[in-house]
């Protein structure tokens, strides 16, 4: 026999379930060739999100580059999407740089082209974009901002730095409780080439990759 709360909780799981274009990526994804190197890299981000969940806390990350255009916007959104795939409660995250600038137009498209709803809510130099993984979870709102603004958390959160020159130029990250250096390859590099739709979607699928496997790790 079926209970009402049972019928309640599959219907959640149901409505809650990410865009399927989005779930197709996440199958299709493979951690096994992430190397035991990369691993150990990314295994004090596990530790702390565990520690987090098993002491029932929130989870803050906010992940940090330089001009927070194009890989600490990546791997927040993907960060926030795999913790929803695996229904991690109370993760929230957040992303800044050293600078403000824009978010990349050809993040958004990246993003836009592996299934996620993006919406610009705001024009100008540093537009303001609604990215949606899941047709009820709150949608993240993607725009360039300081590590330090008021859109982030002042304290108890983790500081991601997603590129060396972030992680070089800035030492202490105020309110940091945890600071982790995850750095990944710029795609900017490619910016203006026949590869530069190839190489963005390769930094995405990469750092969706690695999220994966960071949530896959955690114990509810």
């Amino acid at each position: 026999m079926v209970t009402a709360a049972k019928k309640t909780k599959q219907m959640t799981t149901t409505q809650d379930t990410l865009f399927l274009e989005i779930e197709t990526i996440i199958k299709s994804l493979n951690t096994n060739i992430i190397s035991q190197e990369r691993k150990e890299i990314l295994q004090p981000l596990v530790d702390y999100i565990q520690d987090k969940v098993s002491n029932k806390q929130a989870v803050r990350i906010n992940f940090i580059c330089t001009h927070n255009s194009r890989r600490s916007h990546l791997s927040q959104i993907w960060a926030q999407t795999l913790a929803h795939h695996f229904n991690i409660e109370h993760v929230v995250c957040y992303s800044g740089g050293t600078e403000s600038t824009a978010l990349f137009p050809m993040v958004a498209e990246t993003l836009k082209n592996s299934g996620f709803n993006i919406e610009t809510i705001s024009q100008g130099d540093n537009p303001i974009y609604s990215i949606k993984y899941s047709d009820n979870a709150h949608p993240i709102i993607g725009f360039s901002k300081k590590l330090d603004a008021t859109f982030n958390p002042k304290s108890g959160f983790a500081a991601v730095m997603t590129c060396s020159q972030a992680d070089d130029g800035c030492p202490f990250i105020a309110g940091a409780e945890k600071r982790i250096p995850i750095t990944f390859d710029d795609p900017k590099a490619f910016d203006n080439t026949p590869q530069q739709a190839e190489k963005y979607n390769e930094r995405s699928l990469q750092i969706a990759s690695e999220m994966l496997y960071v949530f896959s790790q955690i114990s509810a």
